[in-house]
């Protein structure tokens, strides 16, 4: 099971009534996707030197309650699906120590090579494509409310 990733809040990222303004949501979940691929053995940096580029495809933003200043936030990663050229993540932001959600989100991305063309990981890196699956989690429909 992965550790989630944990992060305070800055005063530089709020607006002049100390909530985190939208922009630095997407900030957020990428330290928290970077943080994800190391506890997998898939650091960013390996994965490019070894000719693997994953682009942002698109960004979902759920705000349910807002984040402030000196907030303490918890982030739990999830890839929710997978397929050789792609893959999705869910993310869950969560006030540290507590069970309240005050942010969901997921990402899509795709796997290409260095010139930007669709690559399928299963075929050409099987072992990274493996560490992929092996961490899916399966989600109820019902998850997706």
């Amino acid at each position: 099971m992965l550790r989630p990733y944990n992060r305070k809040i800055n005063y530089y990222e709020t607006d002049k009534m100390q909530v985190v303004h939208h922009s630095n949501y997407s900030r957020y979940m990428e330290e928290a996707r970077l943080d994800m691929m190391v506890q997998l053995g898939l650091s960013y940096d390996v994965l490019e030197q070894m000719g693997v580029v994953i682009p942002v495809l698109e960004l979902h933003n759920y705000y349910l309650k807002s984040m402030t200043y000196g907030d303490e936030i918890d982030i739990f990663c999830k890839i929710i699906k997978l397929t050789p050229v792609r893959f999705t993540v869910r993310y869950e932001m969560m006030r540290h120590g507590t069970d309240e959600m005050i942010h969901r989100a997921e990402t899509s991305h795709a796997f290409v090579d260095t010139n930007f063309m669709p690559m399928n990981l299963k075929k050409h890196y099987p072992d990274v494509y493996k560490k992929f699956s092996e961490n899916l989690v399966k989600i109820r429909d019902d998850d997706n409310d």
